[in-house]
């Protein structure tokens, strides 16, 4: 059974930085792609930035610049920088992975940002 745990979330003043990250169960070259996704409240999920099994990266327009995904395979961790954060990026921030077309996913980690 694959296990994705997010860590890391918590609370932080506008500006400030946070820096989140997903722990899987297994071998992260495993999936064909991992990513991370966010809920703002009372809003739909959104992906926040995807990095494939090569290495290559995507990061949605709304955090460029300010938000970095990168992983370190010898533990198995994917993370997700937050720079500059802004209230709006305030959400439950979740972890994906995807394999031969399953999607996994963590139990979410809370980031408020307060104004």
């Amino acid at each position: 059974q694959v296990q994705l745990v997010e860590s890391g979330g918590g609370l932080v003043q506008a500006g400030g930085s946070l820096r989140v990250a997903c722990a899987a169960s297994r071998n992260i070259f495993s999936f064909d792609h991992m990513g991370w996704y966010r809920q703002p409240p009372g809003k739909q999920r959104e992906l926040v930035a995807i990095m494939a099994s090569t290495g290559s990266t995507t990061v949605a327009g709304f955090v460029k610049g300010r938000f970095t995904i990168s992983r370190d395979s010898s533990i198995n961790t994917m993370y997700l920088q937050m720079n500059n954060l802004r209230p709006e990026d305030t959400a439950v921030y979740y972890c994906n992975g995807r394999s031969y077309g399953v999607d996994y996913w963590g139990q979410g980690t809370q980031v408020t940002v307060s104004s």
